[in-house]
């Protein structure tokens, strides 16, 4: 699949940032949440283990999981639920365990059948989606140690994976809310990094999002507000799901506040 090719790329990229870096930033805290680059890692790490075990089978999902699904379900949080399965893992040693297992995930993927379902925390879902979903997380979580460093990625038209993902979410960034889906489902006409032009559904003049391919994967994947990017919607429907959005799993999360997460060396927020 090329999208485990994307996957591995996406991680090269992350890796290339952190590479080199003095022991002291992994554990700097970033803008989301408070947690520190460890962290991000360690959820990496955890969760690219779980999809490598997905794929191998619902049986060695399950033995993977159990523990940290039943710490989930008494009330722990997504953050500690790793922390039992690292068992102490973190800094350099951390960051050298997440690109060996990444590596391994990505092999693992290439050659899997696309169509194949793979067990997960939530649906079961295609091998493709799985590898797709392990892309975007790396994406969005990886923005946020970018963010730390002050340093602006280099995206490529790899990111379409991720907004494709994003406009597949129309109908979730509603129904995680218990909110009826509107219909029709907005235009959404993006500039690839490549400068491409990339479309999803039926042009309409009065229900369409516009802008850079880049502002609308940081909004579907909740890394910037709407009013932090470039991104134009209409009134009514294509601007609610814009200021909702939410191409991940779980139960609904709300947006970060407008000019709650920047670029450290060129902050405009308060």
């Amino acid at each position: 699949m090329q999208q485990a090719q994307d996957f591995r790329d996406e991680c090269q990229a992350l890796a290339a940032l952190l590479a080199h870096q003095p022991e002291q930033v992994f554990a700097a805290p970033t803008q989301f949440n408070g947690w520190t680059v460890n962290d991000v890692l360690g959820h990496l790490h955890f969760f690219n283990a779980a999809a490598e075990a997905a794929l191998a089978g619902p049986d060695r999902f399950d033995r993977m999981m159990s523990g940290a699904q039943a710490a989930l379900a008494a009330g722990g949080s997504i953050l500690a639920m790793q922390f039992p399965w690292l068992d102490g893992l973190s800094g350099a040693a951390l960051f050298a365990e997440w690109q060996i297992g990444a590596r391994r995930l990505a092999d693992a993927y290439q050659g899997a059948n696309p169509k194949a379902r793979v067990k997960w925390v939530g649906p079961e879902m295609s091998a493709l989606s799985a590898i797709t979903a392990r892309q975007m997380e790396t994406w969005a979580h990886g923005q946020e140690i970018f963010d730390l460093l002050g340093q602006t990625r280099r995206d490529t038209d790899r990111l379409r994976n991720i907004a494709h993902l994003g406009v597949a979410t129309f109908g979730w960034s509603f129904q995680v809310r218990g909110q009826p889906v509107p219909e029709p489902a907005p235009y959404v006409s993006l500039t690839a990094p490549s400068g491409a032009i990339w479309t999803w559904n039926a042009p309409q003049q009065d229900n369409r999002i516009d802008g850079s391919a880049v502002a609308f994967a940081q909004v579907v994947t909740q890394v910037r507000n709407l009013a932090d990017t470039d991104l134009q919607a209409t009134a009514g429907t294509a601007r609610r799901w814009m200021q909702q959005a939410q191409c991940f799993a779980g139960p609904a999360v709300a947006p970060p506040v407008a000019g709650s997460r920047y670029r450290a060396s060129v902050r405009t927020g308060p």
